[in-house]
């Protein structure tokens, strides 16, 4: 666990040296910028949280995806023998991206509250809004992982993979059959209905999980013979 911790530490350390941790930052201003540069109506903040999730989304697989790049190949290798197992390589780098994309997702909640929305909404919509970007959290750290370095080495490849991930979900969402793939067009259309919370929130959370437990086991695995 101690060695976990501090390849964790490590890796959010290289990441913010090597600058690259501005790029995903420059991301989440632009989509502030779009999304409130008119104040959210009153009733209207749920369904602009939910905009904000499925948007940031992209930028959060960006920000995994630069973080897992950010170590040289050796250097990667080099931190898998001194954890002692390679595991716990893998582990640490997804736990700094999770980690980098918290900060992110923090940000984009406080923001509207600060300067987005005309009034200060309730603790319904904070915790609607909250799990949302928990979400896209979660999704966009597994869409990063799938993309990074070990698993497709050509750059181009990678940031052309990490884009057309996100168009298919967003495509393959608006059909009518849920479970296809993670239901981003289901989160903007739930959290401007009724009873989110208790009615909508369960049943996309449980699809999302799905799909994102699967693409992190497909990148654990990959990552066994693709070091």
């Amino acid at each position: 666990m101690r060695a976990t911790v501090s390849l964790t530490q490590f890796k959010i350390a290289t990441y913010v040296r090597s600058h690259r941790v501005l790029h995903p930052f420059a991301g989440l201003l632009a989509i502030m910028i779009v999304l409130y540069s008119v104040r959210v109506a009153p009733g209207t903040e749920l369904s602009s949280y939910a905009d904000s999730a499925a948007l940031l989304v992209p930028v959060f697989a960006w920000a995994a995806r630069g973080l897992l790049d950010a170590e040289p190949d050796v250097q990667r290798l080099i931190s898998a023998t001194a954890a002692g197992r390679p595991g716990r390589e893998v582990a640490g780098g997804l736990a700094a991206s999770a980690a980098v994309n918290a900060v992110l997702a923090a940000l984009a909640l406080a923001v509207p509250l600060a300067i987005g929305f005309t009034a200060t909404p309730g603790a319904v919509v904070l915790l609607g809004g909250l799990a949302l970007h928990v979400l896209s959290l979660v999704t966009g750290t597994a869409l990063g992982a799938l993309t990074s370095r070990p698993i497709l080495p050509d750059p181009a490849v990678s940031a052309l993979a990490l884009l057309g991930g996100y168009v298919a979900m967003l495509l393959v969402s608006l059909a009518p059959i849920a479970w296809l793939t993670v239901p981003i067009i289901g989160w903007m259309r739930a959290a401007g209905r009724p009873g989110f919370l208790g009615g909508h929130l369960p049943g996309l959370a449980v699809i999302t999980a799905l799909w994102c437990a699967l693409a992190l086991a497909a990148y654990i695995r990959l990552r066994r013979t693709r070091p």
